[in-house]
Order: structure tokens, then C-alpha cells, then sequence
């Protein structure tokens, strides 16, 4: 008789990145995102040039692939492709970095609420409630005001207003997780509230943290484009894909190139990370098929 030895079993994370990766469209969405985002960060760098640097001689150039502008030139005589890899470094920087900070608050809140519970969870709660009740973009120009404009003003700006949801659903997971047997034991261990919610609440929520947070991105990103397009967000010279397309959509009826390039990348990210965020969502719970 020949010994049979079993395979030792997976563990709940492998088979979640498993589930990730049979899904091809997710594992697209990542592939492109990534050929973008180091398009935006490290393409800049094979052009003499920056965005900002105007050539009065070579104004409105034409696409010409082969040419120093490939995708030629605005009306000020700035490099249409660099000024939008450009624009890219600052939109995606702002989605990604300002999607983790509203997501590490908004975790960080709702645990705090949903473990305690009590009076502190309600006047929590209700912080959140008031702010839900001012609408957004007028709550956004009233901060950034506040904060004086510019880059950082907008960041926090968006990141203030972006954090109430991740909120909401790490209070609803963390008042679950406080009545189970295992945050029981570590109370009777002499574990503080603090180490409790750090190392057994926070740690139990992540999955339902890295789904949301993968729609969050986009919003972030929208947020920062739209805003830019209003002029309350990213400010000329610098370029970010908003103000990109609020320059296109001006001159869309003498030169659409101007805005397919920016508004094409944009609209290609936002599909990408759908599709990423579908991809998680059917890893971690894979009932939603």
C-alpha cells in the first residue's frame, strides 16, 4: 500500500486571492491600472521637458507620433502627453493616499463606536449623522476655503468628507464582533479597550475595509477630477486630470484631443478598479455570486 500524504488545507486568505485571481476581468482592471500608473510616475522621464514648460514655437501641434509631441500640444505650447501623465501622478496620488486616510478613520471611528457602544456611541454617531446631512460639494468648498486652497486644503477636504461610511459599516461589524466569545476572554485576560479594538476588532473588519475601500478609490478620484473641473480643486499650471478636462471640454468644438487623452486615461482607471473592486468582492464573500 503506498502512503498518501494530503495537501495541508489553505488558509481563508489563500483561498480569497485564489477566488481574486480566477477572475479575469479583476486581474485585467489590475494589469492595466498598473501599466498606467507607472505610465504617469516614470513616463515624464523620457521626455526634456515637463508639463509646464510652454514652446511658443510649437503651439496647437497636431498628433504626430513620431515627432518630440506625439500627441502634440496645447494652446500654450505645453506637451499634451506629459502634462497629462502628469495631471495622472497627482489624481491617482490623490485617490490612493486620500482613500487609505479616510479608510484608516473611518475604521479607526467606527470601531472606537461600535465596541464601546453606549452614550459614546451615540454621540459619535450623531457627529456622523450631521455631517451626512450637509451636501457634499458645498461642505467641500466651505473646507477648502477654510483651509485656504491648494493642493493639501483639497486632500483634506476630500478626505474629511470621505471617511463617514467606512464609518458606518466598521461600527455595525465592531458591535457584532463585541459580543463574541473570543473579545470575552481577552476582557477577563485584562486586555485594555485600546489593545482590544486594535489587535481583535479592527483586525476581524478588514476584509469588509479592503472591499469598500477598493470603491473608495474611484470616489476619491471623481472627487478630485470634479472638483478640479469646478475650479475649486487643482489649480493651473499644475495639471491634474480634472482641470485637464474642464480645459478640453472649452476647446472641444476646435480640438477634441485635448480631451479624449485626459478623459480617456480617467475613464480607464475608473473601469479598472471597478472591476478590481467586483474581483474583491466576490473573493471575500463569495455568496455574492
Amino acid at each position: 500500500m503506498s502512503d498518501m500524504t494530503s495537501a495541508p488545507p489553505q488558509s481563508t486568505l489563500a483561498l480569497q486571492l485564489r477566488r481574486f485571481r480566477q477572475n479575469r476581468l479583476a486581474m485585467a482592471g489590475l494589469v492595466v491600472l498598473g501599466l498606467i500608473v507607472l505610465a504617469c510616475f516614470l513616463g515624464p522621464y523620457a521626455f526634456p521637458f515637463t508639463g509646464e514648460d510652454a514652446d511658443f514655437t510649437a503651439i496647437a501641434l497636431p498628433v504626430d507620433l513620431l515627432s518630440a509631441h506625439p500627441f502634440g500640444t496645447d494652446n500654450f505650447g505645453r506637451d499634451l502627453l506629459v502634462r497629462t501623465l502628469e495631471g495622472g501622478q497627482v489624481s491617482l496620488a490623490i485617490g490612493f493616499v486620500g482613500a487609505f486616510t479616510a479608510g484608516v478613520i473611518g475604521v479607526l471611528y467606527g470601531a472606537v463606536a461600535g465596541y464601546i457602544g453606549g452614550r459614546i456611541d451615540g454621540l459619535m454617531m450623531r457627529m456622523v449623522e450631521i455631517l451626512y446631512g450637509f451636501p457634499y460639494v458645498i461642505l467641500v468648498i466651505l473646507l477648502s476655503l477654510l483651509f485656504g486652497g491648494g493642493n493639501i486644503a483639497l486632500f483634506a477636504a476630500i478626505v474629511f468628507t470621505l471617511w463617514l461610511t467606512p464609518a458606518v459599516i466598521v461600527r455595525a461589524q465592531a458591535q457584532a464582533l463585541a459580543r463574541r466569545e473570543f473579545i470575552e476572554a481577552a476582557r477577563a485576560g485584562g486586555m485594555r479597550t485600546g489593545q482590544i479594538i486594535l489587535t481583535h476588532i479592527v483586525p476581524n473588519t478588514l476584509s469588509v475595509v479592503i472591499v469598500y475601500g477598493s470603491l473608495l478609490v474611484p470616489e476619491v478620484i471623481l472627487s478630485e477630477s470634479f472638483l478640479s473641473f469646478l475650479g475649486i480643486g487643482i489649480k493651473e499650471p499644475q495639471a491634474s486630470w480634472g482641470n485637464l478636462i474642464q480645459a478640453g471640454t472649452s476647446a472641444m468644438s476646435t480640438d477634441l484631443r485635448l480631451l479624449l487623452l485626459p478623459g480617456g486615461l480617467l475613464a480607464t482607471v475608473l473601469f479598472c478598479l471597478n472591476f478590481i473592486a467586483d474581483g474583491l468582492r466576490d473573493a471575500f464573500d463569495p455568496n455574492e455570486r
